[in-house]
């Protein structure tokens, strides 16, 4: 059976990834489906950063923000970009693709999730689309396809997935409701949602806890295929902040994620993160994430 390699990246704009190094990085790495988040370009800027490639893009309706696409060394079946009703604001944040390799069809999803602002009309945006990615995983999943959801996913699961994540309990992005959907899709499918039990002790502890927001609810049966690779240690992170020193100390979180059904996540030769040599070799604050799948 083939190897299929598809990797995902948050390039932080197209344009400025490509003047930075994306290219020669995209070059080496050969690559059969590459899924993108946070575009913020339109369809001639990705077409020159990436020529001679398939292409499929959800651009956000206003410029400069946001934007998904799917780039494929061979063409398509088919995409969607619908992501639950007409109220949610998917623009720019989710895009479907299926691939025929060999006998197989696999579908990708370059996802893009809000990035959110605790106790704000920012976070509402999240849980919705949270929620309509809870009600789509099922469907995807169903009949035991091999598909695969990739992308900026904007929310550090456990503890091993941020390095200062004590300081993060109150932020978006670790939120005990957020890693809470993770616990759902993540438990192996109709198992009951055990959630994680807070660590260390008072406020902290009870903040990091999700068990009560997971009683009664049954588990998805995604896998998580980087922490599937990793075991129980620290990172690989996948994104630095720009301030301070985050990326030279490794002070990261790891918010891009490759997740997949149980008949792929099976299929999976190897896993890897593509941290940059050093913080002025970077073309993104986001690191790409690299698997191998044997599929075709």
């Amino acid at each position: 059976m083939a190897h299929t390699r598809i990797a995902s990246v948050n390039v932080n704009g197209v344009r400025a990834a490509q003047r930075k190094g994306m290219g020669a990085w995209l070059e080496a790495s050969d690559i059969d489906i590459l899924t993108i988040q946070e575009v913020r370009a339109q369809r001639e800027h990705l077409e020159a950063a990436l020529p001679g490639w398939h292409i499929l893009e959800h651009e956000a309706l206003q410029k400069g923000r946001a934007g998904v696409a799917i780039a494929s060394r061979e063409p398509a079946l088919a995409h969607r970009i619908d992501l639950g009703d007409d109220a949610l604001d998917a623009n720019g944040r989710w895009l479907e693709a299926d691939f025929r390799v060999g006998d197989e069809t696999v579908t990708v999803v370059s996802a893009y999730v809000y990035t959110g602002e605790a106790e704000t009309p920012k976070q509402d945006q999240k849980w919705a689309f949270l929620d309509a990615m809870e009600a789509r995983l099922p469907e995807l999943a169903s009949d035991g396809a091999l598909a695969l959801v990739t992308g900026d996913l904007n929310v550090g699961h456990r503890p091993f997935d941020i390095r200062n994540w004590k300081g993060n309990v109150k932020k978006a992005g670790y939120l005990a409701r957020e890693r809470a959907y993770f616990d759902r899709f993540l438990t192996p499918a109709g198992e009951p949602v055990a959630g994680q039990e807070g660590i260390g002790r008072g406020q902290v502890g009870v903040l990091s806890d999700t068990r009560a927001l997971s009683e009664g609810r049954t588990g998805l049966g995604w896998v998580d295929v980087g922490r599937t690779a990793s075991g129980e240690a620290d990172g690989p992170y996948t994104w630095w902040s720009n301030r301070g020193q985050a990326f030279d100390n490794d002070t990261g979180w790891r918010i891009d994620y490759h997740l997949a059904t149980p008949a792929l996540a099976e299929r999976v030769e190897s896993y890897r993160v593509d941290r940059y040599p050093s913080y002025d070799a970077r073309w993104s604050d986001h690191a790409p994430v690299v698997v191998d799948y044997r599929i075709g």
